[in-house]
């Protein structure tokens, strides 16, 4: 009887230990704060981050990543990456310009009617921005984001139910 006990205990304890190790280094969950990424994502959404991704290749346009927040490092935001490190990015009347080309952006609904003038992103450095550009603060605020404080890539979405799945 004492030796059942022991095995559950060391059971519960090594999987407690291996959740652990997966959760501080692999994947961790974030919930969605605000509108600044609808309609891809909406308030209250939680999602699975994977904190490998840009240890192990480079951001890459159309990513979405949760990010420290350049002004105050521990909150984190969301946002998507639409442009990488040597990319020019500019805004005419809402408008994404990458290197010179107009971007199809589906996913946005409220482009806003923004201007920004042309922009170089510096190496180690992306340029994100919401997929609600009315209601998103972003690139065009705190500028290009240190990939050093991107804390891994958006990949699935776990709640609500009727909303579980990849992340486009």
């Amino acid at each position: 009887m004492m030796e059942t006990v022991r095995d559950i205990i060391e059971v519960v304890v090594v999987a407690f230990i291996i959740a652990m190790v997966i959760r501080g280094l692999v994947i961790e969950t974030f919930v969605v704060h605000g509108p600044s990424m609808e309609p891809t994502l909406v308030d209250g959404e939680r999602l699975l981050v994977f904190k490998l991704a840009y240890k192990l290749g480079k951001p890459k346009r159309g990513d979405v990543v949760v990010l420290r927040y350049p002004l105050d490092p521990s909150r984190d935001y969301i946002k998507r990456v639409v442009a990488v490190e040597g990319d020019t990015v500019e805004l005419r009347l809402g408008r994404l310009y990458v290197n010179g080309i107009l971007q199809e952006e589906p996913y946005v609904r409220y482009p806003g009617l923004y201007n920004m003038a042309s922009l170089v992103v510096p190496q180690d450095t992306v340029f994100v921005m919401g997929d609600h550009r009315t209601d998103s603060e972003d690139s065009r605020f705190f500028g290009p984001v240190p990939v050093d404080l991107l804390k891994g890539k958006a990949i699935f979405i776990i709640w609500p139910p009727k909303a579980i799945g990849a992340i486009r």
